[in-house]
Order: structure tokens, then C-alpha cells, then sequence
């Protein structure tokens, strides 16, 4: 049962929108009303977040941490308590969907070093919250486990870490372009993509042969014609001129893409 207010209306008293949040059922008015909180960004907001990472029930639980997450976003409230009492939760849980809250809210609060043990979770979706929390991040530890995670043996995950590898980190290391390149063979068409647009970024001219393939195969996805404009090799020009005649996801890039390679 959706509530009786809209998000323009809710009413002023934090526990009743927070009452009106674990009984919404529209995921789109649930996270409107989350960011209220976010946006308020107050004491008793911290204290009934605190208090709901104290609940015996996990949709609470989880509830608390997405609210510490980005208190007073986009300019943070209260950042050291919200970061002393989620990791509190993420010392104490068991529970792998409020764990998925506690990790994404840690990588809002840009500390990724307290999740690094759970990139090994029996739990697909925690390791995937642990790729998107590792996303971007430029230390060692953290691109060692998003390398580990490109091998993970979930899709979602091996995507993931793989666009968090590719695009989302801007270094350019021979290990992390050996990582990429094993992902270009991969089974997931979207972590093959992915793997095709980070090389293509970083103009290794390695991805030739895959992404003529991947050009050639008759399902292609924009991702592709994007690597094929990043890395612009006349090689290419046959795959993307023969795309013309079907290809009508993105007709601009396609063109953009042929542009680009006929003029090398």
C-alpha cells in the first residue's frame, strides 16, 4: 500500500516519514522520502538512524544505514558519527541485504577500506556492493580486489568491477590492462563491453580482433561502436561501414565512429 502523502507533502515529524518509508511499497516514492531525511540532515535524524541500526529488523537495519550513507547531502552532517556507527553495523551484521546497505553507504562516505573482506562473501549481491564501492578508487589495495572481482563467478559482479576497472579508474597500469584484456572473451556481454570500452580508453590496440568480432556478431550494443570511436583504427571501417544498413540503436555514434577511423 503506497502512503497517503506524496514526498512534496511529507510531514515534519521525522519518525512519521520514517514510518511512511518501511510501509512504502513504490520504490521510486520510498527513496524520494529517504532523500528528505538526506537533505534535512539533522540531529534527530542521526538519532533515529542510529536507532534504527540498532533494530532487531533488518529492513530497519538497512533503512538506518542508507540514511547515514549521505546524511546532509549534498554538504555532509554529522560524517564521523555516521561513519562510527556504520561500522558498528558492518562489525555485527549477518544479514546480506542490510550488509549491501552498510557497504554502499561507506563508499558514499569514501571508506572503502573497511569492506575490503567482504569482496570474498558467499553472497553474490554483497560482493557486488563491494565492486561498486571500490568503483573509481585509486589505491592498491582496492584495484587489487576489483581485479579479483573481474574473475567473480557472477556476472553482475564481473561487470561491475570490470567498468569500475575500466572506466570509472582513470590509471593506466599494465595489470590493469591485463585484467581488462582477459575480460574480453568473456561469456557476460556486458562485461565484454566493458572490458572493450576501458582498453579502448586507454588506446590498447590489443582489442582489434575482439571488437571486429564484436562489430561482426549481429547483436552489437552501443558500448561497442563506442569502443570502436575511442580507439579509431582503420581496421574497423569495414565492421562499422557494414553496420549502416541495420544498425539504428545510436546512428549518430556509428557515424561518429566511422568518421573517427577513416580519418587515421
Amino acid at each position: 500500500m503506497s502512503t497517503a502523502f506524496q514526498p512534496h507533502e511529507a510531514p515534519r515529524d521525522v519518525h512519521e516519514i520514517i514510518s511512511a518509508i518501511l510501509c512504502e511499497s513504490d520504490e521510486d516514492l520510498r527513496w524520494a522520502l529517504i532523500v528528505i531525511l538526506h537533505h534535512r540532515g539533522s540531529l534527530d535524524v542521526l538519532q533515529a538512524a542510529e536507532s534504527l541500526c540498532q533494530s532487531q529488523c533488518l529492513q530497519e537495519r538497512s533503512l538506518g544505514a542508507h540514511l547515514l550513507g549521505q546524511l546532509g547531502s549534498p554538504e555532509r552532517t554529522y560524517p564521523k558519527q555516521c561513519l562510527e556507527i556504520l561500522l558498528g553495523l558492518l562489525n555485527r551484521e549477518r544479514e546480506a541485504t542490510v550488509l549491501r546497505s552498510v557497504i554502499t553507504a561507506l563508499s558514499h562516505l569514501g571508506e572503502p577500506r573497511a569492506i575490503s573482506r567482504f569482496a570474498s562473501h558467499f553472497n553474490p549481491d554483497v560482493r557486488f556492493s563491494v565492486a561498486f564501492a571500490l568503483g573509481g578508487e585509486t589505491d592498491a589495495r582496492s584495484i587489487q580486489l576489483l581485479i579479483q572481482l573481474s574473475e567473480d563467478s557472477d556476472s553482475d559482479v564481473r561487470d561491475w568491477a570490470t567498468f569500475g576497472l575500466g572506466t570509472l579508474l582513470a590509471l593506466d597500469t599494465p595489470e590493469i590492462r591485463d585484467a581488462l584484456f582477459v575480460r574480453l572473451y568473456d561469456e557476460d556481454d556486458d562485461t565484454r563491453s566493458e572490458a572493450l570500452v576501458g582498453l579502448a580508453h586507454r588506446k590498447d590496440l590489443r582489442i582489434i580482433p575482439a571488437l571486429k568480432q564484436e562489430l561482426s556478431s549481429g547483436c552489437v550494443g552501443t558500448l561497442a561502436v563506442e569502443a570502436a570511436q575511442l580507439i579509431a583504427s582503420l581496421q574497423l571501417v569495414p565492421e562499422l561501414l557494414a553496420l549502416q544498413s541495420w544498425w539504428d540503436v545510436d546512428p549518430e555514434l556509428l557515424e561518429r565512429a566511422i568518421q573517427v577511423s577513416t580519418s587515421t
